[in-house]
């Protein structure tokens, strides 16, 4: 028997988000819908025209909510990141610790530095824009991952975020060996359009022969495969991933098992911030198939839990929340 159905590694970033009109973007510089790393002076300056007072602080990152999510699911989720010795990087450790999730971290291994931060910057049409300064987590490497942890877990998830760096890379690498030794399957989120344009060479190598679960939405998917419309890209993607989760936002998903594709149907909501809206798909769909669900059922509760989410500031459930979705699934 696993202690953990998922061990994630990523990169740890407290979130802080908040609302904005399009024209602050166009006021500061600020290319819209997409996550941009900028280094601490330029996080710095835009923190200072932002109502800090309105803002919503929690852990995150993106494979830092997913296992959150499967935790609030019922599920039993570890999570292997780096933060530093400030306040902010204890502010991580014990929300972590709040939302249920096993981690690396303590107070004797924090590192000098300063934390990660993510201003995600959200409008009226729930778009997310994210501004992230990686701070530590930039210097996450091998020796940060937990061999341990992954031996005694169902299932790897790795963050696509990682790539950005060589020893971010390496991590990936590393973490995807260890699994595979030990017959340990790996899932993996490709995270963000730009991790695959820009990074497209070295999230290939990570992704090598095969990964067993992949994460991605249409544009990821059309972008890792060259193909520009989702039936050949979904044809392609056959050949790196023995399963894989298309999310395709108010159209709902695609999933294939391995055999035939299944649709999963969207569930009508308000949408007002899209924040977390692919990290909460993931971790419910991961929590379901850790735990007894079928592929379509495990859909079925990703598509419930990430509508919900799209319709709330923030990309966390309350736990209540968790268990009514869950409810709703098993009446």
């Amino acid at each position: 028997m696993k202690k953990y159905d998922v061990t994630g590694i990523g990169n740890a970033l407290v979130d802080i988000e908040f609302k904005v009109k399009d024209q602050f973007f166009a006021d500061n510089g600020v290319e819209k819908g997409l996550m941009t790393l900028v280094d601490e002076d330029r996080q710095n300056a835009l923190m200072k025209v932002i109502n800090t007072e309105q803002a919503k602080k929690q852990c995150g990152g993106s494979a830092g909510n997913t296992v959150i999510a499967i935790s609030q699911f019922g599920g039993n989720s570890y999570y292997s990141c780096k933060v530093a010795n400030d306040e902010l990087g204890h502010f991580y450790m014990n929300d972590m610790k709040d939302a249920g999730v096993s981690h690396n971290l303590s107070e004797t291994n924090l590192v000098e530095g300063i934390t990660g931060k993510c201003l995600v910057m959200v409008t009226e049409d729930a778009e997310r824009t994210m501004n992230t300064y990686l701070g530590i987590t930039e210097t996450y490497s091998t020796a940060d991952v937990n061999e341990a942890a992954i031996k005694d877990s169902k299932y790897l998830y790795i963050e696509g975020y990682l790539i950005t760096s060589e020893n971010g890379k390496q991590a990936m690498k590393h973490a995807k060996k260890i699994a595979e030794e030990n017959g340990v399957k790996v899932a993996m989120t490709f995270s963000d359009p730009a991790m695959v344009k820009y990074f497209k060479e070295p999230m290939e190598e990570v992704v090598g022969a095969s990964v067993d679960l992949l994460f991605a939405n249409e544009e990821e998917a059309m972008l890792f495969t060259g193909k520009d419309n989702l039936p050949e890209a979904r044809e392609e993607l056959k050949k790196v991933a023995k399963h894989f989760v298309i999310t395709q936002g108010k159209n709902g998903a695609m999933i294939y098992d391995g055999d035939t594709f299944i649709d999963i149907e969207p569930y009508a909501t308000n949408a007002i911030d899209s924040n977390g809206a692919g990290d909460m798909f993931a971790g419910a769909f991961m929590y379901g198939i850790t735990n007894g669900h079928s592929y379509a059922s495990s859909g079925k509760l990703a598509s419930m839990a990430s509508s919900k989410i799209v319709s709330q500031f923030g990309p966390r459930l309350q736990w209540h929340e968790a268990k009514d979705i869950l409810s709703k699934l098993n009446p």
